[in-house]
């Protein structure tokens, strides 16, 4: 039994199927390391080709059969190719090392320039040859940079001739990328020309290199109007990227280069979207020139196609773009076409980047047409007008800051924005624009009373000559149904804005009608705002900021001299001194409140200088009871030659 035991438990062998390869070979014997079979059609799985290169015999042995390198010939080879890049790494780290102590010198502040331009000079001797890849190295690169930043224009020129051939390549490297940039910032016009007529060919696909496209981005900033175009139309067409010299300065619109070669649109088309899809996809879309070519793509794109980019760049990716030119028209444009859910996409996009947005100068036109445009009041005063409202000091006192805040007190005028600001807000796609003309025009033959609300579109838009942006107010495009009034009142009024904006303009008075660009929101709202939006509302709240004026106005003249006083009397100020008179013209009620309270038997004192302006202002009132409240008490210090006034007002405003 323990036999039988033993027997069974002893090992099993396997069974071998006849045909086999172990029929030829015993369990026990290794495989061979090469196998002599003949050649045969099928090629099995089994085999493997060796790996390492083969050695002709000796002659006199079977010069057909070649076999594999011994181990041993192997194991030399493969010491001697790590030895060999042992050498190289070790040369690298010494230079690395060479080029590191002399950067450490060369960067000090407290060096001579003699002494740093040896230093420079040295590095440079040490580098050439190498530099191409040593711009590639996250350390020398560093070096190789402040060297192109202090040497002399021999070296900066000796420098770019040996990159030349490489930059391209270059274009790509993470850590090159900011000597490329370096070496286009000092290039002299024929090397930046240079490199320009270089990129033909490769703007598309380094456009879509998240690292090469910032290099193309900053020869297109550096570049003049011929070189700009040179890079745009490549983009265009594959005609226009073989044949440079197709176009010409003059025809700078895509469409007048479609007109004047008679490209066919549709190939454009295609040719545009295989270029901007992938850079949409990726994300890339922070640089002007990609902007520009949206601009033009819009201007020939059919209904899809620019639905579809409109969709992809609803949200987070638009407010990266903003800040350009072209990048606030397109972020207009997506605002006015797209849906109700896109933009929404877009405001929800903006969260906690709306007060970056207000204070920029392209920003805050997207900030205008969204105030202009979107219905959903709601959504906005919950992303938008709060973050305006806890930053509104700030945005009243900014340029551009202000301008959604006067968009809301006085539409589309053109005191407070340029007629290229105007002419923006007025654009719009033409494949969708006429679809929306066509959609309305059998909406109202059909029947007003039926429409419903879904049919309406949402983005009804009604195109703008830019001949009419002279006009004070702008009828601009309108995206919704709702009545603008309407839309204006819920965003200022019921929000709280308006609310809120008095009170900053009343604690902050003085501040605002001295400066420049808050004098204007002050204005707007003393004044009630277009319409008299704020009106009756929030009167009680505009007769405490006109006592707060007043009070500023009564404070004593001051004795001192300018440069003695910290600061002018509100009278004598360049700013707040107009203000107030084109208060006193505009509003009777401020300007019964300033006499009453401030000017009245202090007329004589303020009759000079700046300060004579806003006396005078009460005559040229077309309000006759401002005019008569003042004339007792004003006449006798004109007869007597003390207040002067022009004739005419006077006339005027005696008639009126």
């Amino acid at each position: 039994m323990a036999a039988k035991k033993q027997e069974k438990s002893g090992p099993k062998k396997r069974k071998q199927i006849p045909g086999t390869k172990s029929e030829t070979y015993s369990s026990t014997s290794k495989k061979p390391k090469f196998l002599d079979s003949k050649p045969s059609n099928h090629r099995s799985n089994d085999f493997k080709k060796p790996s390492k290169p083969f050695k002709q015999r000796e002659p006199g042995l079977d010069n057909e059969k070649q076999v594999p390198l011994s181990k041993r010939e192997g194991r030399l080879r493969a010491k001697e190719l790590a030895e060999s890049r042992k050498k190289k790494r070790k040369r690298h780290y010494n230079l690395e090392q060479e080029l590191a102590h002399l950067w450490e010198k060369m960067r000090r502040r407290n060096i001579s320039k003699e002494e740093r331009s040896k230093l420079v000079s040295e590095a440079v001797e040490k580098m050439k040859g190498k530099i191409p890849e040593i711009a590639c190295s996250h350390v020398s690169s560093r070096v190789l940079q402040t060297c192109v930043k202090y040497c002399s224009q021999a070296e900066k020129d000796a420098i770019f001739d040996e990159l030349q051939p490489h930059l391209l390549t270059l274009a790509c490297n993470t850590y090159a990328v900011h000597l490329v940039t370096k070496m286009l910032d000092n290039a002299s016009k024929k090397q930046l020309a240079g490199f320009i007529s270089s990129l033909r060919g490769h703007v598309a696909s380094l456009l879509r290199h998240m690292v090469g496209s910032v290099v193309v981005e900053h020869a297109y900033q550096l570049g003049n109007a011929t070189q700009k175009q040179e890079l745009l139309v490549e983009l265009y067409s594959t005609e226009l990227q073989l044949f440079k010299d197709l176009v010409s300065k003059k025809e700078g619109r895509l469409l007048d280069i479609i007109s004047k070669l008679d490209l066919q649109k549709s190939s454009v088309l295609r040719h545009m979207t295989s270029v901007i899809q992938p850079i949409l996809e990726k994300g890339i879309i922070d640089h002007s020139i990609i902007h520009r070519v949206l601009i033009e793509y819009f201007t020939i794109a059919e209904k899809f196609s620019a639905t579809d980019v409109i969709k992809q760049l609803s949200g987070p990716l638009l407010v990266r773009m903003i800040h350009t030119r072209d990048g606030s028209r397109v972020g207009m444009l997506c605002v006015k076409h797209g849906s109700a859910k896109e933009r929404k996409k877009v405001i929800k996009g903006m969260k906690a980047h709306v007060r970056d947005i207000a204070l920029d100068q392209r920003g805050s036109m997207v900030l205008v047409c969204l105030l202009s445009v979107v219905d959903d009041t709601k959504l906005i005063t919950k992303v938008v007008i709060h973050e305006l409202q806890e930053n509104l000091k700030d945005l009243v006192l900014d340029k551009n800051g202000r301008r959604p805040l006067l968009q809301l007190l006085h539409p589309n005028g053109s005191r407070y924005f340029t007629l290229d600001d105007l002419a923006s807000l007025s654009l719009s796609i033409p494949s969708l624009s006429n679809k929306v003309e066509s959609d309305t025009q059998s909406e109202t033959k059909s029947s007003e009373v039926n429409r419903s609300g879904e049919e309406a579109s949402s983005d009804l838009e009604v195109i703008v000559d830019e001949a009419n942006t002279n006009d004070d107010d702008l009828h601009l495009v309108e995206g919704g149904k709702k009545d603008p009034s309407i839309r204006r009142q819920e965003l200022l009024v019921k929000s709280g804005l308006a609310e809120r904006l008095v009170d900053i303009c009343t604690e902050n008075a003085g501040e605002l009608l001295r400066s420049n660009f808050g004098k204007d929101v002050i204005y707007e709202v003393a004044t009630g705002g277009d319409g008299g939006i704020l009106h009756p509302i929030l009167d009680e709240k505009l007769n405490a900021l006109y006592e707060a004026i007043a009070s500023l106005v009564a404070e004593p003249k001051s004795e001192e001299s300018k440069e003695e006083s910290k600061e002018e009397h509100i009278l004598e100020n360049f700013h707040s001194s107009r203000t107030i008179r084109k208060l006193i013209l505009d509003c009777p009620t401020f300007a019964s409140t300033l006499w009453n309270k401030a000017l009245k038997g202090k007329c004589e004192l303020w009759a000079q200088g700046h300060s004579g302006k806003v006396i005078a202002a009460f005559l040229e009132s077309s309000d006759p009871k401002v005019h008569k409240l003042a004339k007792k008490e004003l006449q006798p210090l004109i007869d007597g030659g003390i207040l002067k006034i022009p004739e005419t007002k006077v006339a005027s405003g005696a008639k009126e």
